[in-house]
């Protein structure tokens, strides 16, 4: 009978071979190739010393082509659980050097299992994917198994924060549940997403297109919208996923984390004062107003390379996490179109799940018009932005730092959709549309080019102010640039605990 010290070293022995996965040579194969592997990856992502591993003995069932005589100890893919900054994550990682990193109904099982976890303890889940896609000896139960993850993504949407990387080349079914999931992080040079790679465009299109402009990482982070961040490597991935963490609660039932606040939160800043400029049509960047106004100065930008007229992210103020949404003048003028208002729309929803307040900065001259636009369906994919925050029951605090125009003032998080606080600049123009333009239409082409001069002064100074709108409480109060920091403080404040549910029902109908 073996003694215990023998029965001991068979585990010893079977840790070491489950740690190995593919082999030395596969591993200097894929350092060669500038990526890490599964476990250097969880080891950077995770607190030191805090990963548990879950069923590290996990093998294939397959018996066809020769499987049944090929099996390696954990079948390509790492999970299990640890900390970020002290507070619980589950996570799997996908090792490319074992068959690859495709999907077996058996590693399948390993992150539904993980999943499942995650949700009944309230944790968030964070996939390191680097994978081929299904295990094409397996067939439907490779199918199966991925089936099985996208189910799961869905229900656990809106009450785990879900969290996905693409670390290595990833295609087919292998795209598809980091596309349910709320963040997706890509590497330069390294990662890919593609529902049908290169070859087979080829073969069908006969589009000639290499797999970096059809999948890579600035491909689905500057031209699709598919993906969130990018990272230089490896090591920098897991170090910003890290950082979006702080920002969010680990269910939907939880707060925001709150962080000390050593950033004085009476601090002014003089130079907002002079920071918008006097005509309307000159541009300037929003994200310095965003920056001066948060805790230490820090915002967390979310797709900062896609759809750029619109600004997106996290920061804190007074300590506590906020989603903030701005136009950005310096882009496109900072009008709403297809893209910008899906983005918006996103972002919008997430925070709202997740019960992270929402800070909007306006500086909209309405819809970009023309028949691309129109015939891509900006009044259905406008109408998202609308819904979004419509929907939010979040405390919303909105500040109208210029123009605020047409339809896009209604849609920016106005009064009238729900928003508790709105602020204006003295600088806001808050109208139907432009002087000129209005001007134009209310005389036709009645009045001389004096009279027009005359009219168009008129019309500024009766309508583009922040004035009349105050006048009805659509503006609660007009505030000097220099005090928002504090005024958005105490907005929040007063707002902490808010109430509010929106009517009973199984779920609206957002136009898609």
């Amino acid at each position: 009978m073996a003694s215990h010290e023998e029965k001991y070293k068979q585990l010893e022995i079977r840790n070491i071979l489950a740690e190995q996965g593919g082999g030395k040579e596969r591993i200097d194969r894929q350092h060669q190739a500038g990526r890490k592997t599964a476990r250097e990856r969880i080891q950077d992502l995770l607190d030191a010393g805090t990963f548990v591993e879950m069923d590290k003995f996990v093998t294939h069932r397959a018996t066809d082509f020769g499987m049944d005589k090929n099996k390696i100890l954990g079948d390509g893919v790492v999970s299990g659980y640890g900390r970020i900054e002290g507070r619980l994550v589950f996570v799997f990682a996908q090792d490319f050097t074992v068959f690859g990193g495709t999907l077996s109904s058996a590693n399948a099982d390993k992150i539904v299992k993980i999943v499942q976890h995650a949700m009944k303890v309230g944790a968030p889940v964070i996939g390191l994917n680097d994978s081929g896609g299904a295990r094409i000896q397996e067939g439907v139960e490779s199918l199966g198994g991925y089936a099985d993850i996208f189910y799961l993504n869905v229900m656990g949407s809106g009450v785990i924060p879900q969290i996905s990387a693409i670390l290595g080349p990833c295609a087919g079914g292998a795209v598809y549940s980091p596309a349910m999931t709320d963040f997706i992080f890509m590497v330069k040079d390294s990662s890919y997403m593609f529902v049908t790679g290169p070859d087979v465009i080829k073969a069908v299109t006969h589009e000639e297109v290499t797999k970096d402009e059809l999948g890579g990482a600035m491909t689905h982070n500057t031209k699709s919208g598919v993906a969130h961040f990018v990272a230089e490597n490896d090591e920098q991935c897991m170090m910003m996923i890290r950082e979006l963490m702080t920002f969010l609660p680990s269910n939907n039932m939880e707060d925001p984390p709150l962080k000390p606040c050593t950033d004085d939160i009476h601090r002014e800043d003089e130079r907002l004062q002079k920071f918008i400029p006097v005509d309307s049509r000159t541009p300037y960047d929003m994200k310095e107003i965003i920056r001066t106004v948060v805790d230490d100065y820090h915002f967390f930008e979310v797709m900062p390379y896609y759809a750029q007229n619109i600004i997106v992210g996290f920061s804190r103020l007074g300590g506590r996490p906020v989603g903030i949404v701005a136009n950005q003048p310096e882009n496109l003028a900072g009008v709403l179109d297809i893209n910008s208002s899906v983005k918006g729309a996103r972002f919008v929803r997430f925070c709202d799940a997740f019960n992270i307040p929402l800070i909007t900065f306006v500086d909209v001259p309405g819809f970009l018009p023309g028949t691309a636009q129109e015939f891509g369906g900006i009044i259905k994919h406008g109408s998202k932005l609308l819904y979004a925050f419509c929907e939010a029951t979040v405390p919303k605090i909105t500040v109208i730092t210029r123009k605020a125009y047409g339809g896009a003032y209604d849609v920016m998080s106005s009064k009238h959709i729900g928003a508790d606080m709105n602020f204006a600049y003295p600088s806001a123009e808050i109208a139907v549309m432009g002087p000129e333009g209005a001007v134009n239409i209310i005389f036709r082409d009645r009045l001389s080019d004096e009279e027009k001069a005359a009219a168009v002064e008129d019309y500024k100074k009766t309508f583009a102010s922040p004035y009349k709108a105050a006048e009805l409480g659509y503006i609660d109060e007009i505030i000097l640039p220099r005090e928002t920091r504090f005024k958005l403080i105490q907005a929040l404040e007063m707002t902490q605990n808010k109430s509010k549910s929106n009517p009973p029902k199984k779920h609206g109908n957002i136009p898609l």
